[in-house]
């Protein structure tokens, strides 16, 4: 099935290139013309397997003679989704993986290899209730031991494993409606016509959860620019940002444009918002967002966050700053951010406290620094706070003003778990420089 062999390609270059999965996925499901059921069976075997990597490695160790560690790479990758197949799905028949998965090895690794990958796999068939299970957090929701006690050092044991397992869950798509060009109504009646499920997202006015919405971008609401998708930690950190008409309102690090787009909206497409980012290519994303929108109170600019740019000084009633990080609490969107060293990530604060200071050069009195982050570790988020309010005691933390499903908190600072309140991992911290 040409589902099954996007989903080993996808999986075979992410482990030559280190690239993400979820872009490569992309482009390889445009590339193969899948249709519809095939886009969606091929991500749910590309994440399933990697999601449960280890998990996967757990069971094959006690399938395969000798180290699974010497099986050749790509045979190991073949081996994953099949066994995937016949652990984690209930619609595919246990023959069919079986067979596809020996093609697969043949195809990539031989006649030798394709006999290993028949073996293993019939013999999944045959234990599969009498496989030794994993008791250690790590393994069963495969988040490497160091990645999981950095995360339970943050967010409390208590609470880890109810993320762990919404971090393996398939994430919601969310979506706010442009009023500028129809009503969400309008909005749900169209996408209903092309038989997309859509329901009313809890606490976010104007914005639906979408199911069976296959490739977004060729529904004809998005196609007219009558919503644009946005994760609701995102949206909420704009709530919290007190984005209001006529104002000018900086987005630094602002790819894909989410924050940019969320801003013009509140302020009703008047007042500037100036979007920058780093990468040419990502500020053509968001001018073509903003136009498919028609939001032409949005200015792009290709700008690096740590340099200085004089005519901003005091100039921005808001400025905020989603900056470069580990990505943690992304890893249902990404999953395979999991398995990246924490120490690849050691410099990040650095980066992140340069940006905040700079940023803040163009904050004018009164007015509010929004500084946010989709990781959670206290070194990226609380830490860097703490490093910066320690040298600019113009700025304040002032109170989120959060809707009435979350618990008040007077800190200034939030942080949502994944499987708590249905968004990414992410962290919302709220300044306001003295007038």
């Amino acid at each position: 099935m040409a589902a099954r062999d996007t989903a080993l390609r996808v999986l075979i270059a992410c482990r030559k290139r280190a690239a993400w999965s979820n872009g490569v996925l992309k482009d390889m499901i445009a590339k193969d013309k899948l249709d519809k059921r095939e886009a969606a069976l091929a991500t749910r075997l590309c994440y399933g397997t990697m999601q449960n990597k280890l998990l996967l490695d757990f069971y094959l160790g006690q399938l395969v003679t000798g180290s699974i560690k010497r099986v050749q790479p790509i045979v190991r990758d073949v081996l994953r989704l099949g066994l995937y197949q016949l652990y984690f799905t209930d619609k595919i028949p246990d023959s069919a993986a079986v067979n596809e998965a020996v093609e697969q090895a043949k195809k990539y690794g031989g006649k030798k290899a394709a006999g290993l990958v028949n073996a293993v796999l019939r013999n999944a068939i045959r234990q599969k209730d009498a496989l030794q299970k994993p008791v250690d957090l790590a393994i069963k929701y495969s988040h490497p031991q160091e990645l999981l006690d950095a995360l339970a050092d943050y967010i409390g044991k208590d609470r880890l494993e109810t993320m762990l397992q919404a971090n393996n869950a398939a994430p919601l798509t969310v979506i706010q409606v442009n009023p500028l060009k129809a009503s969400a109504e309008q909005v749900k009646q169209s996408l209903e016509e092309e038989e997309v499920a859509v329901a009313s997202h809890p606490w976010l006015e104007n914005c639906f959860v979408l199911a069976n919405s296959g490739n977004i971008e060729q529904l004809a609401a998005y196609q007219q620019g009558l919503f644009y998708v946005q994760d609701a930690a995102s949206r909420l950190a704009v709530l919290c940002a007190g984005v209001q008409p006529g104002m000018r309102v900086l987005d630094c690090c602002a790819a894909p444009g989410g924050k940019s787009m969320a801003s013009a909206i509140d302020m009703k497409n008047t007042g500037k918002v100036r979007s920058a980012d780093i990468h040419r290519h990502k500020t053509t994303i968001i001018e073509k967002n903003a136009q498919r929108l028609g939001l032409a109170c949005i200015v792009v600019r290709e700008q690096d966050a740590t340099e200085n740019h004089p005519a901003w000084l005091q100039k921005m009633d808001v400025v905020l700053a989603d900056v470069p990080c580990s990505g943690y609490g992304i890893i249902r969107k990404k999953p395979d951010i999991r398995y990246k060293k924490l120490s690849d990530a050691a410099r990040l604060p650095e980066t992140q406290l340069k940006i905040l200071c700079k940023q803040s050069e163009y904050v004018k009195p009164g007015g509010v620094l929004l500084y946010s982050t989709c990781t959670l570790l206290y070194r990226e988020n609380e830490g860097v706070v703490t490093s910066f309010l320690r040298t600019h005691p113009d700025f304040a933390l002032e109170e989120l003003p959060l809707p009435a499903e979350f618990s008040q908190d007077h800190s200034g600072m939030l942080t949502l778990v994944p499987g708590e309140h249905e968004t990414d991992g992410f962290f919302i911290c709220k300044m306001r420089r003295k007038a």
